[in-house]
Protein backbone atom coordinates (compact mmCIF):
# COMPACT_ATOMS: atom_id res chain seq x y z
CA UNK A 1 0.00 0.00 0.00
CA UNK A 2 2.93 2.59 0.92
CA UNK A 3 4.39 2.17 -2.49
CA UNK A 4 1.57 3.10 -4.62
CA UNK A 5 0.80 5.53 -2.76
CA UNK A 6 4.53 7.45 -3.18
CA UNK A 7 4.32 6.54 -6.31
CA UNK A 8 0.78 8.53 -6.75
CA UNK A 9 2.84 11.37 -4.78
CA UNK A 10 5.41 11.26 -6.49
CA UNK A 11 3.65 11.11 -9.95
CA UNK A 12 1.35 14.09 -8.61
CA UNK A 13 4.34 15.86 -7.52
CA UNK A 14 6.10 15.55 -11.43
CA UNK A 15 2.71 16.82 -12.83
CA UNK A 16 2.64 19.72 -10.69
CA UNK A 17 6.19 20.64 -11.87
CA UNK A 18 5.37 20.19 -15.29
CA UNK A 19 2.41 22.56 -14.84
CA UNK A 20 2.68 26.48 -15.43
CA UNK A 21 0.27 29.42 -14.87
CA UNK A 22 -0.49 32.25 -16.62
CA UNK A 23 -1.17 35.37 -14.04
CA UNK A 24 -4.58 37.62 -14.91
CA UNK A 25 -3.24 40.93 -17.28
CA UNK A 26 -0.88 38.25 -19.13
CA UNK A 27 -1.07 36.54 -22.36
CA UNK A 28 0.51 33.04 -22.25
CA UNK A 29 3.04 31.61 -24.91
CA UNK A 30 3.88 27.75 -24.87
CA UNK A 31 6.29 27.06 -27.35
CA UNK A 32 7.76 23.81 -28.47
CA UNK A 33 11.58 22.96 -28.24
CA UNK A 34 12.11 19.69 -29.23
CA UNK A 35 9.47 16.73 -31.54
CA UNK A 36 8.17 16.87 -34.95
CA UNK A 37 6.14 20.16 -33.93
CA UNK A 38 9.48 22.15 -32.85
CA UNK A 39 8.98 26.06 -32.83
CA UNK A 40 5.34 25.93 -32.87
CA UNK A 41 3.52 28.35 -30.88
CA UNK A 42 0.29 28.30 -28.67
CA UNK A 43 -1.32 31.79 -27.26
CA UNK A 44 -2.66 30.99 -23.52
CA UNK A 45 -5.03 33.36 -21.74
CA UNK A 46 -4.65 33.42 -17.70
CA UNK A 47 -4.70 30.48 -16.25
CA UNK A 48 -2.52 26.99 -15.34
CA UNK A 49 -1.78 24.66 -18.43
CA UNK A 50 -0.36 21.32 -18.20
CA UNK A 51 3.48 22.29 -19.97
CA UNK A 52 5.45 18.60 -20.32
CA UNK A 53 8.76 18.01 -21.56
CA UNK A 54 10.15 19.91 -24.52
CA UNK A 55 7.83 22.92 -23.99
CA UNK A 56 8.88 26.22 -22.63
CA UNK A 57 6.07 28.86 -21.37
CA UNK A 58 6.55 32.86 -21.60
CA UNK A 59 3.82 35.20 -20.36
CA UNK A 60 3.83 38.54 -21.17
CA UNK A 61 1.92 41.14 -19.03
CA UNK A 62 -0.54 43.90 -20.99
CA UNK A 63 -0.67 46.37 -18.29
CA UNK A 64 1.72 49.10 -17.98
CA UNK A 65 5.54 48.32 -17.42
CA UNK A 66 7.68 50.56 -16.04
CA UNK A 67 11.33 50.24 -15.77
CA UNK A 68 14.76 52.41 -15.00
CA UNK A 69 17.98 52.29 -16.55
CA UNK A 70 19.99 53.47 -14.16
CA UNK A 71 23.75 54.20 -12.10
CA UNK A 72 21.84 53.32 -8.55
CA UNK A 73 22.17 49.66 -7.58
CA UNK A 74 18.96 50.13 -5.83
CA UNK A 75 16.81 50.61 -8.78
CA UNK A 76 16.42 47.89 -11.42
CA UNK A 77 19.23 45.36 -11.69
CA UNK A 78 22.20 45.85 -9.11
CA UNK A 79 24.34 47.18 -11.94
CA UNK A 80 25.19 50.66 -13.72
CA UNK A 81 22.43 50.40 -16.43
CA UNK A 82 22.87 54.21 -17.10
CA UNK A 83 23.10 55.22 -20.95
CA UNK A 84 25.90 57.26 -22.34
CA UNK A 85 26.10 59.15 -25.45
CA UNK A 86 28.30 61.75 -26.67
CA UNK A 87 27.83 65.23 -28.20
CA UNK A 88 28.72 67.08 -31.35
CA UNK A 89 32.29 68.24 -29.68
CA UNK A 90 32.59 64.60 -28.81
CA UNK A 91 31.75 65.14 -24.83
CA UNK A 92 30.48 62.53 -22.78
CA UNK A 93 27.14 63.20 -21.33
CA UNK A 94 25.68 60.14 -18.78
CA UNK A 95 21.82 59.64 -18.16
CA UNK A 96 19.45 57.63 -15.69
CA UNK A 97 16.71 57.31 -18.36
CA UNK A 98 13.01 55.35 -17.69
CA UNK A 99 10.58 53.80 -20.00
CA UNK A 100 6.97 52.78 -19.51
CA UNK A 101 5.24 50.87 -22.08
CA UNK A 102 2.89 47.79 -22.69
CA UNK A 103 2.33 45.01 -24.78
CA UNK A 104 -0.60 44.99 -27.41
CA UNK A 105 -2.75 41.83 -26.27
CA UNK A 106 -2.86 41.04 -30.20
CA UNK A 107 0.52 40.90 -31.03
CA UNK A 108 1.87 38.41 -28.49
CA UNK A 109 3.22 35.42 -30.74
CA UNK A 110 4.39 38.37 -33.20
CA UNK A 111 6.77 39.66 -30.25
CA UNK A 112 7.65 36.29 -28.97
CA UNK A 113 8.79 35.27 -32.92
CA UNK A 114 10.68 38.52 -32.97
CA UNK A 115 12.94 38.29 -29.97
CA UNK A 116 12.57 34.86 -28.57
CA UNK A 117 12.89 36.37 -25.21
CA UNK A 118 10.52 37.40 -22.03
CA UNK A 119 9.55 40.41 -20.85
CA UNK A 120 12.44 41.27 -18.95
CA UNK A 121 15.19 40.20 -21.66
CA UNK A 122 12.97 42.08 -24.00
CA UNK A 123 13.40 45.41 -21.13
CA UNK A 124 16.96 44.95 -20.25
CA UNK A 125 18.75 43.68 -23.70
CA UNK A 126 16.31 45.10 -26.53
CA UNK A 127 14.47 48.60 -25.38
CA UNK A 128 17.65 49.68 -23.58
CA UNK A 129 20.23 49.18 -26.87
CA UNK A 130 17.11 51.22 -28.69
CA UNK A 131 17.11 53.94 -26.02
CA UNK A 132 20.73 54.12 -26.01
CA UNK A 133 21.52 54.01 -30.23
CA UNK A 134 18.62 56.61 -30.59
CA UNK A 135 20.61 58.70 -27.88
CA UNK A 136 23.42 58.46 -29.51
CA UNK A 137 22.26 59.43 -33.16
CA UNK A 138 19.85 62.45 -31.95
CA UNK A 139 22.82 64.03 -29.40
CA UNK A 140 25.39 63.56 -32.02
CA UNK A 141 24.60 66.73 -34.04
CA UNK A 142 23.84 68.79 -30.59
CA UNK A 143 25.87 70.67 -29.23
CA UNK A 144 26.54 70.26 -25.33
CA UNK A 145 25.04 73.95 -24.21
CA UNK A 146 21.36 72.63 -26.42
CA UNK A 147 21.99 69.40 -24.49
CA UNK A 148 22.19 70.53 -21.17
CA UNK A 149 19.88 73.46 -21.55
CA UNK A 150 16.83 74.42 -23.78
CA UNK A 151 17.49 71.52 -25.69
CA UNK A 152 17.21 68.73 -23.37
CA UNK A 153 13.44 68.02 -23.89
CA UNK A 154 13.50 67.99 -27.20
CA UNK A 155 16.62 65.67 -27.42
CA UNK A 156 14.50 62.77 -25.27
CA UNK A 157 10.87 63.43 -26.75
CA UNK A 158 13.14 62.82 -30.35
CA UNK A 159 14.80 59.62 -28.90
CA UNK A 160 11.28 58.38 -27.86
CA UNK A 161 9.83 58.78 -31.65
CA UNK A 162 12.61 56.62 -32.92
CA UNK A 163 12.06 53.90 -30.69
CA UNK A 164 8.02 54.07 -30.44
CA UNK A 165 8.81 53.95 -34.44
CA UNK A 166 10.94 51.28 -34.25
CA UNK A 167 9.01 48.95 -31.76
CA UNK A 168 5.12 49.89 -32.72
CA UNK A 169 4.87 47.17 -35.59
CA UNK A 170 5.77 44.20 -33.28
CA UNK A 171 3.36 44.70 -30.71
CA UNK A 172 5.01 47.30 -28.32
CA UNK A 173 3.15 50.00 -27.10
CA UNK A 174 6.01 52.86 -26.09
CA UNK A 175 3.97 55.45 -23.54
CA UNK A 176 7.27 57.19 -22.39
CA UNK A 177 10.58 57.69 -22.00
CA UNK A 178 12.36 60.35 -19.51
CA UNK A 179 15.15 61.97 -17.99
CA UNK A 180 15.99 60.39 -14.36
CA UNK A 181 17.27 63.15 -12.40
CA UNK A 182 19.96 65.50 -13.96
CA UNK A 183 22.27 64.76 -16.80
CA UNK A 184 26.01 63.86 -15.65
CA UNK A 185 28.85 65.93 -17.69
CA UNK A 186 32.27 66.02 -16.55
CA UNK A 187 32.70 68.86 -13.83
CA UNK A 188 34.60 71.24 -15.85
CA UNK A 189 32.06 71.14 -18.50
CA UNK A 190 29.19 71.96 -15.87
CA UNK A 191 31.77 74.61 -14.55
CA UNK A 192 32.20 76.38 -18.17
CA UNK A 193 28.08 75.97 -18.86
CA UNK A 194 27.35 77.79 -16.00
CA UNK A 195 29.72 80.32 -16.19
CA UNK A 196 28.32 81.28 -19.46
CA UNK A 197 24.69 81.26 -18.50
CA UNK A 198 25.90 83.53 -15.81
CA UNK A 199 27.11 86.05 -18.12
CA UNK A 200 23.99 85.43 -20.51
CA UNK A 201 22.27 86.52 -18.17
CA UNK A 202 24.16 89.33 -16.65
CA UNK A 203 24.07 90.96 -19.89
CA UNK A 204 19.98 90.34 -20.61
CA UNK A 205 20.05 92.37 -16.95
CA UNK A 206 21.72 95.23 -18.41
CA UNK A 207 20.23 95.48 -21.67
CA UNK A 208 16.90 95.50 -19.23
CA UNK A 209 18.03 98.28 -17.39
CA UNK A 210 18.93 100.46 -20.51
CA UNK A 211 16.03 99.74 -22.11
CA UNK A 212 14.42 100.80 -19.06
CA UNK A 213 16.12 103.73 -18.54
CA UNK A 214 15.22 104.82 -21.99
CA UNK A 215 11.69 103.73 -21.79
CA UNK A 216 11.69 106.45 -18.20
CA UNK A 217 13.68 109.11 -20.37
CA UNK A 218 10.94 108.94 -23.34
CA UNK A 219 8.59 108.69 -20.51
CA UNK A 220 9.68 112.14 -19.32
CA UNK A 221 10.04 113.52 -22.45
CA UNK A 222 6.76 112.79 -23.95
CA UNK A 223 5.23 114.68 -20.24
CA UNK A 224 7.45 117.99 -20.63
CA UNK A 225 6.53 117.95 -24.93
CA UNK A 226 2.62 117.24 -24.04
CA UNK A 227 2.79 120.11 -21.51
CA UNK A 228 4.61 122.83 -23.54
CA UNK A 229 2.07 121.60 -26.06
CA UNK A 230 -0.96 122.14 -23.71
CA UNK A 231 0.97 125.51 -22.83
CA UNK A 232 0.94 126.56 -26.49
CA UNK A 233 -2.43 125.60 -27.09
CA UNK A 234 -3.88 127.80 -24.25
CA UNK A 235 -1.45 130.61 -25.81
CA UNK A 236 -2.93 130.40 -28.89
CA UNK A 237 -6.20 130.33 -27.91
CA UNK A 238 -5.98 133.81 -25.94
CA UNK A 239 -3.63 135.18 -28.34
CA UNK A 240 -6.42 134.70 -31.28
CA UNK A 241 -9.33 135.80 -28.25
CA UNK A 242 -7.35 139.24 -27.92
CA UNK A 243 -7.22 139.39 -31.61
CA UNK A 244 -10.42 138.90 -32.40
CA UNK A 245 -11.71 141.45 -29.33
CA UNK A 246 -9.54 144.24 -30.66
CA UNK A 247 -11.06 143.74 -34.27
CA UNK A 248 -14.45 143.89 -33.02
CA UNK A 249 -13.82 146.83 -31.14
CA UNK A 250 -12.07 148.71 -34.46
CA UNK A 251 -14.79 147.79 -36.37
CA UNK A 252 -17.32 148.71 -33.34
CA UNK A 253 -15.76 152.33 -31.69
CA UNK A 254 -18.91 153.41 -29.53
CA UNK A 255 -18.68 149.57 -27.75
CA UNK A 256 -16.56 150.80 -25.02
CA UNK A 257 -18.75 153.79 -24.28
CA UNK A 258 -21.48 151.56 -24.16
CA UNK A 259 -19.81 149.35 -21.90
CA UNK A 260 -18.76 152.30 -19.37
CA UNK A 261 -22.26 153.56 -19.54
CA UNK A 262 -23.44 150.48 -18.43
CA UNK A 263 -21.28 150.16 -15.48
CA UNK A 264 -21.67 153.76 -14.43
CA UNK A 265 -23.40 154.42 -11.22
CA UNK A 266 -25.24 157.67 -11.96
CA UNK A 267 -22.46 159.73 -10.08
CA UNK A 268 -20.19 162.12 -11.84
CA UNK A 269 -16.27 161.58 -10.82
CA UNK A 270 -14.78 164.04 -8.11
CA UNK A 271 -12.37 166.19 -10.18
CA UNK A 272 -9.61 168.13 -8.16
CA UNK A 273 -6.81 168.82 -11.27
CA UNK A 274 -6.73 169.81 -14.79
CA UNK A 275 -7.16 167.09 -17.92
CA UNK A 276 -10.20 165.77 -19.73
CA UNK A 277 -13.17 165.23 -17.97
CA UNK A 278 -14.27 161.70 -18.03
CA UNK A 279 -15.06 159.84 -20.56
CA UNK A 280 -18.74 160.61 -21.34
CA UNK A 281 -19.45 162.23 -24.78
CA UNK A 282 -21.95 164.68 -23.53
CA UNK A 283 -22.53 166.06 -27.24
CA UNK A 284 -23.31 163.09 -28.52
CA UNK A 285 -25.38 162.32 -25.80
CA UNK A 286 -27.55 165.51 -26.40
CA UNK A 287 -27.40 164.84 -29.72
CA UNK A 288 -29.22 161.37 -29.59
CA UNK A 289 -31.98 163.60 -27.62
Amino acid sequence: MKRPLMMCLALSTLMLAACDKVPAGNVGVKFQMYGDGKGSLQELPPGRYWVGWGYEMYTFPTFTQTYTFTRSSNEGRPVDESLSFQTAQGLIVNADVGITYHIDPSKVTLIFQKYRKGIDEITDIYLRNMIRDALVKEASGLDIESVYGKGKARLIDAVQKDVADEVAPVGIVLEKIYWVGELRLPDNVVQSINAKIQATQMAEQRQNEVAQAQAEAQKVEAEAQGKAQAQLTIAQAEAKAISLKGEALRQNPNVVQMSAIEKWDGHLPTYNGGGALPFVNLTAHEASK
